[in-house]
């Protein structure tokens, strides 16, 4: 969607206000995902380790890892700041976590994602949420890949680093 034309300059239009929703949706999934496991490392490489997809030294550095990714990732997001990178990333890690959620239904594993924190194997009468669980990643791929394609949006540090007004359109 183009901007409208006032004074000489492009603006976002409603287009803006969209890509601030998608990143404060994206970037508070991250946040709440990462903040959920960082007080917990060990918790974090159980969920890991749980899918069986990674040898035990990678899980280990993924599991410890992936909270303060997330971290960072929910405030880039959040603040404007490296939007595309930031979308880049998100698009990329959530393709991972499709495929290791499809993976471990296709396996007949019975885990929870650990997506928000515990995560592993379910206790005896649970049943695993993989559908629910590949929609709403499936749906954040998507957000993240339009992030990644229309990045500029109102009330982003992006545009004031790169000496724009909030309401400019980024071309």
């Amino acid at each position: 969607m183009t901007g409208v034309l006032h004074a000489g300059r492009r603006t976002h239009g409603r287009w803006g206000w969209a890509v601030v929703l998608a990143r404060l949706v994206l970037g508070g999934v991250w946040l709440v995902a990462g903040w959920a496991k960082v007080g917990d490392l060990d918790e974090s490489v159980r969920a890991v380790r749980a899918y069986q997809l990674l040898p035990e030294m990678p899980a280990q550095v993924v599991g410890a890892a992936l909270p303060l990714v997330e971290i960072l990732l929910g405030v880039l997001l959040v603040a404007g700041l490296f939007v595309r990178a930031s979308a880049v990333a998100s698009a990329v890690l959530m393709g991972a976590f499709v495929v290791g959620i499809a993976s471990a239904w296709a396996r007949g594993l019975r885990i929870d994602c650990g997506c928000f924190g515990s995560g592993g194997e379910l206790a005896a009468g649970e049943d695993p949420a993989y559908g629910w669980e590949l929609a709403r990643d499936g749906g954040l791929l998507l957000v993240a890949l339009l992030l990644a394609r229309w990045p500029a949006g109102h009330y982003a540090l992006d545009g004031l680093l790169a000496g724009r007004r909030n309401d400019e359109e980024d071309e």
